[in-house]
């Protein structure tokens, strides 16, 4: 026994194995680290709250924040890219695929009408409008305008990389617009797809780069406990709670309406489709905690779709191909309940009185309309289309935004949530969802005195690492559908 302990270190009489044992799961946890750097970040931001504009400890985590953020946003593109034409590849395999696309975008649609229901309601409940005595003078013409023609333009794509430019004062800065990019990307799945066996180096080749992607995106993950203590850091120094002042029962409402549908309706939404509630909000947290600091579904999308195969047992050629569709469209927070009690608030602080009428076309829009905001800044963008429908007054939008930053925070962590639950509840009721994966997959209660490979990592980024996406075997979703 001896003598094979020395031959394999790793053994479980390995004293190496046994220090890394000792080590606390509250220390090795994916989700414990994000909330330790969401203290870390409170602590710092009101220090820098003390301090002079421009300070060395608000340029830091100023600059750390942005610098996080804008490496995920870096990776978005090939990703995307790579992502929905392998998906749309491997769709091939699926039974019965199109009618699983519909079921997304029926449920989709089914939770985006509920979440406006439920900001309507808050929002009648509370007139946050009427109640408020924010200063007339701050209203302001948006910069940024949703209109429907601008969507059906946006689809075009105006380049094969659906890339572009914002040239300012400050320079010029390279953007994307991921709706053209979704467009393009599916173009070209689908004609590979059709080209049949000259195109499999083609797809060969994009499934060894998403590959590679992938792997570069964890490795920014794993900084994200940084990341949060930066941004939260940062928004506490600029905004601090002053920044509520007059518009305090708008960030009450928004944030009621907010819960109400994160803590009921997709409680029910599960409940409805025979799953686990608790299981999936723990499997769930990493994309929630994240949304909630880093305000970018799409900068999340990649640890989005990891749970949902690795910790929700959704088959991969299902989810990379929902979850890009659902950072897209499928907005909650933004495109729901946002723009309901947004609405009613701007209506009550003019004056303007609304009918059944009025309430029907917030509904509508919310339900239909969040695509329309693909590729820009959704919330906002998502307004104005809103208050140009009802007829109400565009400068309401500028009551709004010193508010903006801390309310971004809720809506995102609902939009990412809600695109796992449309992801998982259309796997289940398809009867593809992989059970067995979602019973032993590792969850947020991980203890790594037990596991030992994950003692050393993060759950979430010790499942990338400890099997190569590429390399590891494919179950067939269309045989796990003919067992089901």
């Amino acid at each position: 026994m001896a003598s094979t302990s020395a031959a394999n270190p790793a053994s479980p009489a390995s004293p190496d194995t046994h220090n890394r044992k000792k080590l606390p799961s509250w220390l090795t946890n994916f989700g414990a680290q994000v909330v330790y750097g969401l203290i870390i970040g409170l602590i710092l931001g009101f220090i820098a709250r003390g301090t002079a504009e421009g300070s060395g400890l608000r340029e830091f985590l100023g600059f750390t924040g942005s610098t996080y953020v804008g490496l995920l946003r870096l990776m978005v593109p090939p990703l995307v890219v790579a992502a929905v034409i392998v998906s749309v590849a491997n769709l091939r395999k699926v039974a019965n695929a199109a009618r699983l696309a519909v079921s997304t975008l029926v449920w989709f649609a089914i939770t985006a009408f509920i979440s406006v229901l439920v900001g309507i309601g808050v929002g009648l409940l509370i007139n946050p409008g009427a109640n408020s005595s924010v200063d007339a003078d701050t209203a302001a013409e948006p910069t940024n305008v949703g209109s429907w023609t601008a969507f059906f333009e946006g689809i075009v794509p105006n380049n094969i990389f659906g890339l572009g430019v914002n040239v300012s004062d400050t320079g010029a800065t390279p953007t994307f617009n991921i709706l053209q990019l979704l467009v393009i990307s599916i173009v070209l799945g689908i004609a590979a797809v059709k080209v049949g066996r000259k195109a499999e180096p083609f797809i060969g080749f994009m499934e060894s780069l998403l590959a590679v992607i992938q792997k570069v995106l964890w490795w920014i993950i794993r900084l994200a406990p940084i990341g949060t203590a930066a941004l939260v850091g940062n928004a506490i120094a600029d905004y601090g709670w002053e920044a509520l002042g007059n518009l305090g029962q708008f960030v009450i409402a928004i944030y009621v309406g907010l819960v109400i549908v994160i803590a009921v309706v997709y409680p029910l939404v599960l409940k409805f489709a025979g799953i686990d509630i608790m299981d999936f909000f723990r499997r769930v947290w990493p994309v929630t905690s994240l949304g909630f600091i880093t305000r970018s579904s799409m900068g999340v999308m990649p640890i989005t779709q990891r749970v949902t195969e690795r910790r929700m047992g959704v088959p991969t050629e299902y989810a990379s191909f929902a979850v890009p569709l659902g950072a897209t469209t499928k907005m909650d927070g933004c495109a729901a309940v946002y723009p309901a009690i947004a609405a009613i608030f701007v209506a009550g602080f003019y004056d303007i009185p609304l009918d059944l009428t009025d309430y029907l076309l917030i509904a509508i829009v919310s339900v239909i309309g969040s695509a329309a905001t693909a590729g820009t800044t959704g919330a906002t963008v998502m307004l104005t289309l809103t208050l140009s429908t009802l007829g109400l007054p565009l400068a309401g939008v500028g009551l709004l935004l010193a508010v903006e930053p801390i309310i971004d925070m809720g809506r995102t962590a609902v939009n990412v949530t809600g695109q796992a639950l449309v992801t998982a509840v259309v796997a289940k009721r398809a009867g593809i969802l992989d059970q067995d994966k979602w019973d032993n997959s590792a969850n947020a209660d991980l203890d790594a005195d037990e596991v030992e490979e994950e003692a050393e990592t993060p759950e979430i980024v010790q499942e990338i690492e400890g099997e190569d996406f590429m390399d590891r075997p494919r179950e067939s979703v269309t045989s796990r559908q003919q067992e089901k």
